[in-house]
């Protein structure tokens, strides 16, 4: 027997009726009708007891990992693929999620020690892939093909097959014939899933699922999938820029938050190792607004380039904007200033923008943006050799961040000669005995300036 329930595709809450807003997750026109078959009755039977292990005999042998001989790619993965891990990536229609799986497939297929590798594509035919494998040189004999949306199809087949990497395009296009809801519902894209990542811890094999967002840029389907799976990555980037980001959002095996920095090419991505240069590649010396900050993503130091610009309104209320920062933070550093400096910006309005279409969450971000709205107020440049970092507080004090060395040795990299940074942070950095190579002449100490608040700070840059 069947029964009808309205169920949100946001969070998989279960309504009795219609409503425009799931009363679970806020979420808007998220509710849908499905039809939900009766399960069949579980036997009352006890269970079988499982034999226990205490943890003291378990072996502490790593399991080994199966390096996708993309070094940005293995970077975010924290070193390669774990044999019996499922991998959820996910991103914006034709940023390049299924160019990068198919370059990894094509060179995971080279080692013939385990096995072939499995491309399930249920949104294009087998020739559409074939076509942009021979544009990126992407072929493989080892590399196999099937086009299917069935579950059940694709289980069999994994068995059959027995490869080492399983790639799914994508797991919203899967459907289980036990299941009579549409494909990329949220109990067709569960139930699915969860059957491929057991599939995957009983035989061994890696399963990398593809996945859509929304409009909001999340992860489409219900959030309980992002539970299930061992990594969670996404791709970032804007189609006006060459370069794409690729951040693990999750990761059991390695660390969270650590990005991968890829280039946009007719022959498929490129990584870039030297990131910090692709950002800094135009920006403009002795311009007004802007500051090159020193700032973390995962274990990876980056140099961005932070812009501000500040105008007089013609609105009752002032505008506070931002790209690739938060904008309710740019709005409290913007009291902060008005309040700790006294720069009348209440009849001003206020633009930030990290160039480059980076996207930086970390608080060591807020004395870059800062001074960069104070050189664009006063219109006088931040010195082209200096780079800074620190996080500010409400009374304007400036607070020590994390790992300030690998920030500095990034900018010496970068060719920078001087460096602001908190004043709890400097001995730190004084230990690590950095020097500035004055691009090719004698070498020489970095020049360390410690700023206990904001005050200080614009006094020692603009003085």
């Amino acid at each position: 027997m069947s029964k009808t329930l309205f169920v949100c595709q946001g969070c998989g809450a279960e309504h009795r009726k219609w409503m425009g807003q799931c009363t679970d997750c806020g979420n808007w026109n998220s509710v849908t009708e499905q039809v939900i078959e009766a399960a069949a009755t579980r036997s009352a039977g006890k269970g079988k007891a499982l034999e226990a292990c205490p943890i003291t005999d378990i072996s502490r042998k790593n399991s080994p990992r199966r390096s996708t001989h993309i070094n940005e790619l293995d970077r975010v993965l924290g070193g390669g693929l774990v044999p019996g891990s499922a991998v959820l990536i996910g991103g914006d229609p034709g940023i390049g999620k299924s160019t990068l799986l198919l370059q990894a497939a094509a060179k995971l297929s080279t080692d013939t020690n385990n096995g072939p590798v499995l491309y399930i594509t249920g949104e294009e035919s087998i020739q559409q892939v074939r076509l942009r494998g021979e544009r990126i040189e992407a072929l493989h004999p080892n590399l196999l093909l099937i086009s299917a949306c069935e579950l059940e199809s694709m289980l069999a087949t994994i068995a059959k097959v027995k490869p080492s990497t399983v790639i799914i395009d994508s797991i919203q296009t899967t459907v289980s014939s036990r299941l009579t809801s549409a494909p990329g519902t949220v109990s067709q894209v569960r139930d699915c899933s969860a059957a491929l990542i057991q599939h995957a811890k009983t035989f061994g094999h890696v399963v990398i699922l593809v996945g859509h967002v929304t409009k909001q840029g999340a992860l489409a389907g219900p959030r309980v999938l992002e539970h299930m799976v061992d990594a969670v990555i996404y791709f970032e980037g804007d189609r006006g820029h060459a370069h794409r980001i690729l951040r693990a959002v999750k990761n059991r095996f390695g660390p969270a938050g650590e990005i991968g920095v890829f280039e946009m090419s007719d022959r498929g991505l490129i990584g870039i190792r030297d990131a910090s240069r692709l950002f800094l590649a135009e920006r403009a010396k002795d311009a007004p607004g802007s500051v090159v900050l020193a700032c973390m993503e995962g274990t990876r130091p980056l140099l961005v380039e932070v812009q501000a610009l500040i105008a007089p309104t013609v609105y009752s209320t002032p505008k506070r904007s931002a790209v690739g920062v938060d904008t309710g933070r740019v709005a409290m550093l913007t009291a902060v200033l008005e309040r700790r400096i006294g720069l009348p910006l209440s009849q001003h309005d206020v633009y930030i923008n990290i160039a480059g279409g980076a996207h930086i969450a970390e608080p060591a971000a807020d004395l870059a943006i800062l001074l960069a709205m104070v050189s664009a107020y006063q219109d006088k440049a931040v010195p082209e050799d200096i780079a800074l970092f620190g996080e500010v507080g409400l009374t304007g004090e400036i607070r020590p961040v994390g790992q300030p060395e690998s920030r500095a040795k990034e900018a010496v990299n970068l060719g920078f000669t001087r460096v602001v940074l908190p004043g709890e942070n400097l001995e730190r950095v004084q230990k690590a005995n950095i020097i500035a190579n004055m691009r090719g002449e004698t070498a020489t100490s970095l020049a360390l300036t410690a700023v206990r608040d904001l005050s200080e700070a614009a006094q020692k840059i603009f003085k």
